[in-house]
């Protein structure tokens, strides 16, 4: 409503009241009372009723979301299970392949890895005693020339 209407409806009301006898007065202020409570708990119900179904759609969508969410955890866990899985069988084949190395009969096979065969004893590691001094190296006389190598004809 425009301003002017309202100023005057108001003016009105106030001279309807102001001329009005003291029990309309009365009846009129419990039939305004009942009505403001009555819109008052038509206010608080339909509130509460849109509360109600935001509070469903709400829940809908998280129960949708959440079951979206499991089914792409349970893709996720099979994917990360089968690539441990391939993983596992390619070191399960590498133990093997090494099992195969270390347990081998042939010593004189191209193993990479040696076994406990082919581990030197203590017997067979030098001592101060073996390495050759100084008299024991070889001089220029014990070197072979040309002329100490014997040919096919002689």
């Amino acid at each position: 409503m425009d301003k002017r209407v309202k100023k005057a409806v108001g003016k009105a009301a106030k001279n309807a009241i102001e001329h009005t006898p003291e029990p309309l007065k009365e009846k009129v202020t419990e039939v305004v009372a009942d009505k403001a409570k009555e819109k008052l708990v038509e206010h608080i119900q339909e509130k509460a009723n849109e509360f109600t179904e935001n509070l469903e759609n709400a829940r809908d969508d998280f129960a949708s979301k959440v079951h979206d969410k499991t089914g792409d955890a349970k893709e996720k866990t099979k994917r990360v299970l089968l690539s441990a899985r391939e993983q596992l069988g390619k070191v399960v084949e590498g133990g093997e392949e090494f099992q195969r190395k270390v347990t081998s009969a042939n010593k004189d096979d191209d193993r990479k890895v040696k076994g406990v065969k082919n581990v030197k004893g203590i017997s067979n590691i030098k001592t101060s005693k073996d390495i050759k001094g100084a008299a024991k190296i070889k001089g220029p006389e014990n070197i072979r020339s040309s002329n100490d190598i014997k040919t096919i004809g002689s």
